[in-house]
């Protein structure tokens, strides 16, 4: 399989270059391409996610469905379709954009995220079957109840995940259920 490759950026968001990603994440990483996905049920309950607790980055924190880095020369819709599959075993339907402009740094254990984060709802097809080396555990939760997981919780939740959350609210581009 080959190493996986994530696209660095310039402050403008032009790409610049690749680096391996075993090589990206440290405490001085660099911007780069990334994308997080907030994916619901049919009966419009959010599944969300709990990273595995032997990732690199914010090892055991509950967050949004998937997240990841698209590629060279790979779309948003396709790195997000390769990522719920591996991730979860799951296909994605409708996908939108909703916070296209993402942009955010966080640091957690001494790593850090530095990110150009478009951000995207959709729906999932298929029954979770999660990657054990990338998902501890996941629930379906209806968006009120994942909120208020996140109020309760706190830093229990990726801070990407409670920005996010908190700016879609204030879009007004929460999927209907």
């Amino acid at each position: 399989m080959p190493e996986e490759l994530i696209v660095l950026l310039d402050d403008d968001g032009t790409e610049i270059g690749t680096m391996p990603k075993r090589l990206v994440h440290h405490g001085d990483t660099p911007l780069h391409r990334a994308f997080s996905a907030y994916l619901f049920a049919d009966d419009g309950r959010l599944l969300v996610t709990r990273r595995a607790l032997s990732k690199q980055t914010f090892p055991g924190l509950w967050t949004n469905t998937v997240c990841g880095h698209p590629g060279p020369g790979e779309d948003d819709a396709g790195a997000i379709a390769r990522r719920a599959s591996d991730e979860l075993g799951l296909r994605v339907d409708r996908l939108a954009p909703v916070l296209p402009d993402y942009r955010y740094r966080a640091e957690f254990q001494g790593v850090v995220e530095n990110e150009i984060c478009p951000v995207y709802t959709g729906v999932f097809r298929g029954d979770p079957a999660p990657a054990a080396a990338e998902v501890e555990e996941w629930e379906l939760l209806d968006w009120g109840a994942f909120r208020a997981r996140q109020d309760n919780e706190g830093d229990a939740w990726s801070p990407w995940c409670r920005e996010q959350a908190r700016l879609i609210e204030a879009s007004g581009l929460l999927p209907a259920a």
